[in-house]
């Protein structure tokens, strides 16, 4: 295994949005130097100077060629929840692939790149979402041995700065009533964004070529997460089970209201076919409930949005 000197230039995508802003921290502790390429170049730096600045070049390869010289490893956490705004998976994927192709270009010796559990699986079911990730994945799997690469590949990520888990306590909060997909005894094993950070950060310290599932140590149906959070935030919501079309459908009511997209067809079918667990060992530390317990005083008392942080 290759150790991590202090002064190598490492470069994260989206070190200010969520998982990437876990990675670039790790980073920085450990005295690494930091370039992020990011959507939204004028926003706030939360780093402020320990943390370079590019834009996401890809209508310019020399320019994106550039942003990546003299880094040694690429973190990637570039892609898209959903489509919006003419930015569809599609374009995702030829992003990607020019951002591998510019690190091989600039002399990257790794690229480490976050996707989703089960990819074959989801693009089997058709998922757009999930047919895009394999693709990516297939991307780095064909590259030969041009760079060393690892694949980190989280089920549902939760912690600071979380969306998904942050609106349905936000719902529980003010709705008298919580629509659940289905029966809800489909599973999920969550893992936390610092764990997907760590397991990210340890992988750009090798050499070769690896997956690996990040995945916790709970394991629990939708409807006991769903209770867990009403429990936490003091909830007197009532708890219903609706067809996934009807779950949607009120989801999609409460869009507008809210300027954001709750949830898509695909993340509800999905969460049903258990795309987002496996069966393996965790690799997680991070207990779902100890979070919950340390963030439910402020979890939920303001809405966070998807097309908020990456459309605006």
């Amino acid at each position: 295994m290759a150790h991590l000197s202090g002064t190598e230039l490492d470069v994260v995508t989206g070190a200010f949005g969520y998982t990437g802003r876990h990675i670039t921290r790790m980073l920085l502790a450990k005295g690494r130097r930091v370039r992020t390429l990011t959507g939204h170049p004028d926003r706030d730096n939360p780093f402020g100077g320990s943390v370079q600045v590019s834009r996401y070049a890809f209508d310019d390869p020399d320019e994106l060629v550039r942003s990546l010289s003299g880094a040694r490893t690429l973190y990637n956490t570039y892609w898209i929840r959903f489509e919006h705004r003419g930015r569809t998976f599609a374009e995702a994927i030829r992003n990607s692939r020019a951002l591998f192709a510019a690190a091989a270009e600039a002399g990257v010796r790794r690229i480490v790149h976050v996707s989703i559990t089960k990819p074959d699986e989801g693009a089997k079911e058709g998922l757009p979402y999930f047919v895009g990730k394999r693709e990516v994945e297939r991307t780095l799997l064909e590259s030969g041995s041009t760079i060393s690469w690892a694949i980190v590949r989280p089920t549902v990520v939760f912690g600071p700065g979380d969306i998904l888990i942050n609106n349905i306590a936000w719902l529980l909060r003010r709705l008298p009533v919580f629509a659940i997909p289905g029966d809800g005894a489909y599973r999920v094993r969550p893992v936390a964004v610092q764990d997907v950070a760590r397991l990210c950060v340890d992988a750009g310290q090798a050499d070769d070529k690896r997956i690996i599932e990040a995945v916790g140590p709970d394991t629990f149906t939708f409807d006991e997460r769903v209770r867990l959070i009403r429990a936490a935030v003091r909830s007197r919501a009532r708890l219903v089970h609706a067809s996934p079309d009807a779950a949607l459908v009120m989801a999609r009511a409460l869009g507008p209201v809210v300027g954001d997209r709750l949830i898509t067809r695909d993340e509800i079918r999905g969460m049903i076919a258990e795309l987002v667990t496996t069966d393996g060992k965790p690799t997680g530390e991070i207990r779902f409930a100890d979070w919950l317990a340390e963030a439910a005083p402020t979890l939920g008392k303001r809405f966070a949005s998807e097309i908020g942080r990456h459309y605006r």
